[in-house]
């Protein structure tokens, strides 16, 4: 298993867990941000191997997801702050989307099956001002560059999904 992310909060639980049940994973992030948080607490305890790198850095994770063959890959690498992707825009957008497309291609070119977990925020919704709850059929949205770039990576999973990883339906159906 590939845990994108597994240097941040949720990414450290995820990969404690999973490390604690025997799976074989191997992290991929960019270093802690913090020196006192959660991955520094807990990594070493971890079997896990990590790869320090950026999703953008293409060849590093190309090469990491080719060489590793994960069965399952959780994208949790983001950038997260709302407040930092003001100051950031270009950048968010960048990490956000791109980072998602860079990690599903570099999955498409796997040659075995490899299930896909995409980690993104309620934030992804159009936001109406109310007090409802949202729905995965809602209209996607966002008006912080946070939230927008988040709502454009569920538009990337849904294209790979759609032109990549298409359930094998017939003789004639696209197979990855």
């Amino acid at each position: 298993m590939l845990v994108t992310g597994h240097t941040g909060f949720k990414g450290s639980w995820l990969t404690a867990w999973l490390d604690s049940l025997g799976a074989v994973v191997k992290g991929y992030a960019l270093a802690p941000e913090y020196g006192d948080g959660v991955y520094q607490a807990i990594q070493p305890r971890l079997k896990t191997p990590d790869v320090i790198a950026d999703i953008r850095d293409r060849a590093t994770l190309f090469d990491t997801i080719g060489s590793f063959q994960p069965d399952y890959i959780f994208h949790l690498a983001a950038q997260p702050l709302v407040r930092r992707s003001y100051a950031m825009p270009a950048e968010t957008f960048d990490v956000n989307v791109t980072g998602t497309a860079n990690v599903l291609e570099a999955a498409s070119k796997l040659p075995g099956k490899c299930v896909i977990v995409v980690i993104t925020t309620d934030k992804v919704y159009d936001n109406k001002e109310k007090d409802i709850l949202y729905h995965e059929t809602d209209t996607l949205g966002g008006y912080d560059p946070y939230s927008a770039s988040k709502a454009c990576a569920e538009l990337v999973v849904s294209s790979f999904r759609n032109s990549f990883f298409i359930p094998v339906r017939s003789p004639n159906t696209v197979k990855h």
